[in-house]
């Protein structure tokens, strides 16, 4: 009896260890499948990156973003043989994320053969936290190839992403590459190395300071502490290019911080999306059109995000006032309404920002300024939004409407200050991010 008990107990141990071998399979496979993204399409992925399904582990939300705004000037051979660590602020955190990268504006196939993922070490510092860096793979590849006018996203990979934290997405690029796709006046510090230093902790190769992010557009995190996203959709003024350089004090950081630390308040991360000089109605001039319209972008920088709710549009101004100016309110609230109508088609609902005063600026003319106030009259009227945050309310000089309030002037008399942006976001009424779109306008 005692010897068959022991061959009883020896094979049903065994199955027992495939029974567990199988359960670490499939639970692996659910957190590296989870997003409802196709990591298959790791190396030429263009689709966007709404949709994110939830998991037990879960749900993708986008905590950072940029637009793609140009090709960056006298860069016909792009970076090679240099490393670039992007420096990029969090809005939420999570568990695990994932990064996108563009070459919208390139004019050859991009080759990035490594590229990694480390929380900073301290605010606006090249090196990263101890035991933080991560090696990322696409379609389990360490290196990519980017087609011309596309864009990729990695893997996932775990690691604790905290909220309000800087991290640091490194990319290496061995070849010649063609003109880079950027996004200036960050108003963030990134760094640059020679060689492949893509997965050095130490910031001391990181000798070359730059003022823009190269090839990142996006950060994914999995995450249960928020429930989705918003987009900010803007020109300069949500681009936060008056704002303290690496203070993280632009309109859109200031309300990620209400989304985090205030009662009742929808948890999401944000998305800036602020293009300086950035119109409604009008590309620049290039091919592809380097500061693409909003019209064009609205698929790719507001449909495209991961986990959107929302969008607070914050534009208008640059129609009116660069060349070819668009001096009649009516094509330029028909074009807001268009905006409207694509976020519609997603479910998504729309807040739309008055033109704020541009008094004493250079371009101040009464006529111009007769056009912002058509604007802001049909904004107001509910004829354009699904909800209406006052900016010029809350930002105007009562004194001399026509003009910032001094404290909230940068100084150029069209651009708010560091307290300006924190009032920006104050004046959001944070209930009409929830919800979905209505059925009609």
């Amino acid at each position: 009896m005692a010897m068959r008990h022991a061959r009883f107990s020896r094979k049903h141990l065994g199955l027992l260890a495939a029974f567990a071998a199988v359960v670490i399979i499939i639970s692996t496979a659910i957190y590296v499948g989870v997003g409802g993204r196709d990591n298959s399409l790791g190396t030429t992925a263009t689709k966007p990156r709404g949709g994110a399904a939830q998991a037990s582990a879960g749900t993708w939300v986008g905590t950072w973003a940029t637009s793609p705004a140009a090709a960056e000037p006298n860069t016909p051979d792009g970076y090679a043989n240099m490393s670039i660590r992007n420096v990029i602020h969090t809005s939420v955190g999570g568990n695990g994320a994932r990064i996108q990268l563009s070459n919208l504006f390139g004019k050859r196939p991009l080759t990035i053969s490594h590229a990694t993922l480390a929380v900073a070490a301290a605010p606006n510092n090249p090196t990263a936290a101890q035991g933080t860096m991560r090696r990322l793979t696409f379609a389990g590849n360490s290196y990519v190839t980017i087609p011309t006018g596309q864009s990729v996203v990695s893997d996932p990979t775990r690691l604790e992403i905290p909220q309000a934290a800087d991290l640091l997405v490194t990319t290496y690029s061995p070849s010649p590459s063609g003109p880079v796709t950027y996004h200036p006046h960050a108003r963030q510090i990134s760094y640059l190395a020679r060689g492949d230093r893509a997965e050095d902790p130490a910031g001391t190769t990181y000798t070359e300071q730059t003022p823009s992010w190269r090839y990142l557009t996006g950060v994914d995190v999995l995450t249960n502490e928020a429930r989705g996203a918003v987009v900010t959709l803007g020109d300069s003024i949500t681009d936060g290019i008056t704002s303290t350089a690496g203070g993280n004090r632009r309109w859109p950081d200031y309300l990620a911080e209400r989304l985090r630390t205030e009662s009742g308040a929808p948890r999401y991360g944000v998305l800036n999306q602020g293009i300086s000089g950035n119109r409604v109605l009008t590309d620049g001039t290039k091919f592809p059109p380097d500061n693409p319209s909003a019209l064009s972008r609205v698929e790719r920088d507001v449909l495209g995000g991961t986990g959107v709710k929302a969008v607070v549009v914050e534009l208008g101004v640059n129609d009116i006032l660069r060349n070819p100016a668009r001096a009649d309110a009516k094509e330029i609230t028909d074009g807001l309404r268009k905006l409207v109508q694509q976020a519609h088609s997603r479910g998504l609902r729309v807040v739309g920002g008055t033109l704020m005063p541009f008094g004493g600026h250079r371009g101040f003319t009464p006529r111009l300024n007769a056009v912002r106030e058509q604007v802001n009259a049909e904004i107001r009227a509910g004829r354009v939004f699904d909800e209406v945050v006052d900016f010029d309310l809350a930002l105007r000089d009562p004194a001399a409407p026509m003009r910032l309030l001094p404290r909230f002037d940068s100084g150029d008399h069209l651009h708010p200050s560091d307290e300006g942006f924190r009032q920006m976001a104050r004046a959001l009424n944070l209930e009409h991010l929830k919800g979905s779109a209505p059925a009609s306008l």
